[in-house]
């Protein structure tokens, strides 16, 4: 069973800063990709920022500046850091985490899957 776990979620002040952690757990081989998403009400899902398994990293032009991802050690978890924040920062924050399975065939060899997954989502509220 894959497990998505996020944390940090909560309210913060405009300015202030927050760190969001998401760790996946279960029978995986490793991740293609992690990163964490948003919607406000009446919006469309929007990307905040991910990482690939080499490194690379990528952010939504409206956090540019302000948002860092980055791999928490060997697991599968990673820990976004937003500063400045603004009101429009609002919004609940998902983890996305595209993951790769092994699988053994009858034979001795290896083969290859990957699944998308979601967290359920926390809520981050910026407001003084």
């Amino acid at each position: 069973q894959v497990q998505v776990v996020e944390s940090g979620g909560g309210l913060v002040q405009p300015g202030g800063s927050l760190r969001l952690s998401c760790s996946v757990s279960g029978n995986i081989f490793t991740f293609n990709s992690m990163g964490w998403y948003r919607q406000a009400p009446g919006k469309q899902r929007e990307l905040v920022a991910s990482i690939k398994t080499a490194g690379s990293t990528n952010y939504g032009d409206s956090v540019k500046g302000r948002a860092t991802i980055s791999r928490d050690g060997a697991n599968i978890s990673v820990t976004l850091q937003m500063n400045s924040l603004k009101p429009e920062d609002t919004a609940v924050y998902y983890c996305n985490a595209d993951l790769l399975f092994r699988h053994t065939r009858s034979d001795g060899d290896y083969y290859y899957t990957t699944n998308n997954y979601w967290g359920q989502g926390t809520q981050v509220t910026v407001s003084s």
